[in-house]
């Protein structure tokens, strides 16, 4: 068996597919994208696919290491995307030419079912409370919030008394069963992170994701040990030797999202490398369907996991939405916040090719906000 054809679709609201076709018609899908960034690792996709014209795809160890390190300049979020995309779309084709899922190619499932959370927002009070109200009538038993919004240099204690508050809400309506995940999203200062978590502490969060910025490791031990609160990171880190720094700082969980971190294969390895230091793993996928498959696949194969990100229904997802691709919505179909065990072969998800095929005719230019400081100096998103 050989790969003959690497194709590539932009498709709404901000997603980019690839389909990776052999000569026996065997077809795997992945997912490889940088959000705001799609059009230039959609390039990279077509560069890295030169290796593997004409080559058996059932060699992925090899072609992840080729597409990997056989470049002299490496890594980064555009090449480690598009190499994840394809290492899905590899890992497909496997599964399907043995007649098995992912996870059992990966060692066997080693759980029933995976535990899901939901996004609800969190910059507006009223706008939190109606989304974990909706959550929790769902089915669902955590909820990721945000800490804030926009936050200035330094917070003032306007801003911390904010991040405060909403989290009291969400554990008022919460109660003690169920679990709510803070997400910084690299938004405040190191010293604001050890300012609000032990102020947050008391609301027992499951975690707070990204409190510093992925570019300062060097900060973060620091901001793990202001608190008892879990500290999360890794939607902006690409390979275990990312990782490393994280987890010798003491985070608790690691998120390497499916179609940034190398696809399967490295998240596989960030994974294992996590229990050394006894942190969990929580994929990152605001993504459509095929990184959610890619996701749940690992996740059930996985001792360490904690408990996978979905986005349906995000806010992100204006004029379509992750079903609106697949054949078959069975696969992420929820019951009291869990997701069973899948059985397809391959990643488990049946693509809508034709409705693929037609929404990358429109495309999509999408690109995040920019946001600026009072004083007009630019701000994290």
């Amino acid at each position: 068996m050989k790969i003959v054809k690497v194709e590539t679709f932009l498709v709404p609201p901000r997603w980019l597919f690839c389909r990776v076709e052999t000569d026996e018609g065997v077809v795997g899908w992945g997912e490889p994208v940088v959000e705001g960034r799609a059009e230039v690792v959609r390039a990279a996709v077509h560069v890295l696919a030169e290796y593997l014209l004409g080559e058996d795809p059932l060699r992925i160890e090899d072609h992840w290491q080729v597409m990997a390190n056989g470049g002299f300049y490496r890594g980064g979020p555009v090449l480690s995307s598009a190499l994840a995309g394809l290492d899905q779309a590899l890992w497909d084709i496997a599964g399907k030419t043995y007649g098995a899922p992912v996870h059992a190619l990966l060692g066997g499932p080693v759980r029933d079912r995976v535990r899901m959370y939901a996004w609800v927002g969190g910059d507006d009070p009223a706008e939190l409370a109606e989304g974990i109200t909706a959550r929790l009538e769902a089915g669902f038993t955590a909820v990721k919030m945000n800490a804030g919004g926009r936050m200035p240099a330094l917070a003032t204690a306007a801003d911390v008394a904010g991040v405060v508050d909403r989290v009291a809400l969400a554990r008022e309506i919460l109660g003690p069963a169920r679990d709510v995940a803070v997400d910084f999203h690299g938004r405040v200062s190191a010293a604001d992170a050890r300012r609000i978590l032990p102020l947050i502490a008391g609301f027992q969060p499951m975690f707070a994701e990204e409190p510093v910025l992925p570019d300062r490791p060097h900060l973060l031990r620091d901001v793990v040990t202001a608190s008892s609160v879990p500290v999360a990171t890794g939607e902006r880190l690409y390979s275990r030797w990312d990782f490393r720094a994280a987890l010798e700082a003491g985070v608790a969980v690691v998120q390497p999202d499916l179609s940034h971190a190398g696809g399967i294969s490295e998240t596989r390895r960030i994974a294992a490398m996590a229990e050394v230091w006894d942190a969990k793993l929580a994929p990152h996928c605001p993504l459509g369907p095929v990184a959610l498959a890619a996701s749940l696949q690992v996740a059930f194969a996985t001792p360490n996991f904690l408990i996978q990100e979905h986005s349906i229904g995000i806010h992100y997802n204006q004029g379509a939405d992750l079903l609106d691709y697949v054949l078959d919505p069975g696969m992420f179909r929820f019951t009291d916040g869990y997701v069973t065990l899948p059985g397809g072969p391959g990643l488990g998800v049946e693509i809508d090719e034709a409705e693929v095929r037609r929404a990358d005719q429109a495309g999509h230019a999408w690109r995040n906000p920019v946001w600026r400081h009072a004083d007009g100096g630019l701000a994290e998103w």
